[in-house]
């Protein structure tokens, strides 16, 4: 036991500190998002998470898991908080175990479907939701006051309050198989990437378990191959070796395992609109769809939307960001929800985003109907055309500056103008990346190709980060 001193952030890094954003805090490993930096993070975290019981830390397959892991725990334990490391998880395991074990909160060290030299840090509090927004503005504004603040000194500092914890993990491998019930997929022929990332821990264990006729791709946990080529974020190994295997469907998940896309036996992809369509309508067929709401965000398709009205349906869309598709699931009652980008949350396994759960969700259903993926997408709807150009941005770019750039803002009237009632055009910046997302939909793929790069020319002459 001794003194862990906590330094002031140099004055002249001030302004490089990154805040939350959609998800937890994310940057480049080691220029970013420092061991310092990590270091007073997992401190401020320590004081926010008040209440009684350890921290639970897993993290995803990056190769600067380990730094980040030990920063946090640092400053966690001169915050006075006992820490359990779990190592490799997937991102829903962590409030999976928290509610289970009762602990004071949980960290995931993890940059989700970011490239392999970001990392970043998901905060969950002892419930097992996410940092409010309060809590968040708390915590950056102390790591921003403290560039010129005094050294933190603490006395509790030990190391014997670090323990690994990896058994616990089971708990979460068991729920994900009793979340399909009775139902099986025995000889199914499926395919999984798992990313080289989270997902890699058991993925494939529970989809054999449950009997499928397994083909696995990227299956190791590699992190400096995390999200490269593959998994949710690029979906052509998968279709390729769907078609080759002639499986039945195939499931990708991002680095950290929160979310799923799947492709049918053609190849078809179906995101998250296409996931909440088809969960949504088993759920009500079994009257367990409250007032036949889902909740999307808006970038989900208009094609989704109205079909779902179409059959009597409810769609209510939030911002982008997990944490605003929660929000509207308690406010409203809905029991399903998600983001397009295959980040999906249900009711009734604890409104928390996970891939596998999800995949496994959709294939067990899909095959107690005796359908294949294919013929069920086909009850489907019919998409838009949709486009998203991302324009590279400065890592400290605020998020609101694209807005007073007349130019575009003057593009987006023409753009509107143009599409009229059967198309739209979104603009935002990323919260987990520095990049612009500008995105266009209508029911003729001609004008969306025309003016997402109208508008994307426009974002890079006067936005891009080379500007």
């Amino acid at each position: 036991m001794g003194d862990k001193v906590i330094k002031p952030i140099d004055k002249t890094q001030r302004s490089k500190i990154p805040s939350f954003g959609t998800d937890g805090i994310r940057g480049q490993a080691g220029t970013v998002l420092t061991a310092e930096l990590v270091l007073k993070l997992g401190y401020w975290c320590g004081q926010t998470l008040s209440e009684e019981g350890p921290i639970l830390i897993g993290n995803d397959s990056r190769k600067s898991a380990d730094l980040m892991t030990e920063a946090l725990t640092d400053g966690l334990i001169a915050a006075g908080k006992e820490v359990w490391t779990l190592g490799l998880c997937p991102t829903p395991a962590i409030p999976g175990l928290i509610k289970k074990f009762q602990t004071a909160g949980g960290i995931m060290v993890s940059a989700s479907h970011n490239p392999p030299e970001d990392n970043g840090i998901k905060i969950f509090r002892h419930d097992g939701t996410k940092l409010n927004q309060k809590e968040q503005d708390l915590i950056n504004s102390k790591i921003q006051a403290s560039y010129s603040g005094e050294e933190i000194r603490q006395t509790q500092f030990n190391t014997k309050k670090k323990s690994h914890h990896s058994e616990l993990l089971k708990h979460y491998k068991e729920s994900l198989l009793s979340s399909v019930g009775n139902l099986s997929l025995e000889n199914v022929p499926i395919v999984l990437d798992l990313c080289w990332g989270s997902a890699t821990a058991f993925g494939a264990e529970v989809f054999r378990k449950l009997g499928a006729d397994l083909t696995v791709l990227h299956g190791e946990p590699n992190g400096d191959l995390i999200n490269v080529g593959c998994g949710s974020t690029n979906l052509e190994p998968l279709k390729k070796t769907v078609i080759e295997k002639k499986a039945k469907m195939g499931f990708a998940f991002d680095g950290d395992s929160d979310r799923m896309m799947a492709v049918d036996g053609k190849g078809r992809v179906i995101d998250g609109d296409h996931v909440l369509y088809l969960w949504g309508s088993a759920l009500e067929e079994k009257n367990a769809l409250p007032k036949k709401m889902l909740v999307a965000t808006v970038m989900s398709n208009l094609g989704f939307e109205r079909a779902w009205n179409a059959k009597g349906g409810i769609l209510e869309r939030t911002p982008v960001g997990d944490q605003y598709v929660y929000s509207a699931m308690l406010k409203t009652g809905a029991a399903l929800g998600g983001e397009q980008s295959g980040h999906i949350l249900s009711t009734a396994h604890g409104l928390c985003g996970d891939g596998v759960l999800t995949a496994l969700q959709l294939a067990t259903i899909c095959h107690s109907k005796n359908l294949s993926l294919e013929e069920w997408l086909d009850q489907s709807f019919t998409a838009f055309s949709q486009k998203l150009v991302n324009i590279p941005l400065s890592q400290y770019f605020h998020s609101t500056e694209w807005k007073e750039c007349k130019p575009l803002t003057d593009g987006i009237q023409d753009a509107e103008h143009a599409l009229g009632n059967d198309g739209r055009v979104l603009i935002r910046t990323s919260g987990t990346e520095p990049l612009l997302r500008i995105m266009v939909e209508a029911s003729d793929p001609r004008l969306v190709n025309i003016w997402s790069s109208n508008l994307a020319l426009i974002a890079s002459e006067y936005m891009s980060k080379d500007h």
